[in-house]
């Protein structure tokens, strides 16, 4: 199992990358007083059929090429399940792939949520061509992060710039502190 949940989310999404999606959406949804945070990764790639939606979950079934095993799905359903939650996964051809996983965050065997800034900082700079949409939501409170609207007002210039990658960096977590803040 992966050590913590936003390693799950890198994987998750980087099956998503090479699914050939352009637009990757991630939530991180936590509800203080239920105890409960869940997490979504939907995207627009090429999608499963049947018979791969359902091997999607065996560690030993993969698509890829480099390696003969497939973790970052049976992990992400292993943890969500230790927990005491629960694991979705949609998927159809042509149109994407839906995951969610909820995990009861007061659960010993709940895995910590992690770095999820540095994840999606990683994945924003990393894969300029696409676009990502990122809401982290504590309660009723949210922030968003699209970087459709980032690309209107930046224009031409590469999240990759030292300017923008800070931004980028302290976006996400002066957001995050805010959000948690109850």
């Amino acid at each position: 199992m992966l050590p913590e949940i936003s390693l799950n989310v890198l994987d998750i999404a980087q099956n998503s990358i090479k699914a050939g999606a352009t637009l990757v959406e991630i939530v991180v949804e936590k509800k203080t007083e239920e105890q409960i945070m869940n997490l979504m990764i939907n995207d627009d790639g090429c999608g499963m059929d049947e018979e791969q939606l359902e091997r999607v979950i065996d560690p030993f079934f993969t698509s890829r090429s480099t390696r003969k095993i497939g973790l970052g799905v049976p992990f992400l359903k292993q943890a969500a399940e230790a927990s005491g939650g629960t694991f979705r996964i949609s998927s159809e051809v042509n149109v994407g792939t839906r995951v969610f996983a909820s995990f009861h965050t007061d659960h010993i065997d709940c895995m910590p949520l992690g770095d999820i800034n540095s994840t999606i900082f990683s994945l924003v700079t990393t894969n300029e061509e696409l676009n990502f949409v990122y809401t982290y939501r504590v309660d009723q409170k949210e922030f968003t992060l699209d970087t459709r609207e980032i690309r209107e007002i930046l224009g031409d210039v590469s999240f990759q710039n030292g300017e923008v990658s800070s931004f980028l960096r302290e976006y996400l977590s002066e957001n995050q502190l805010e959000v948690e803040q109850q």
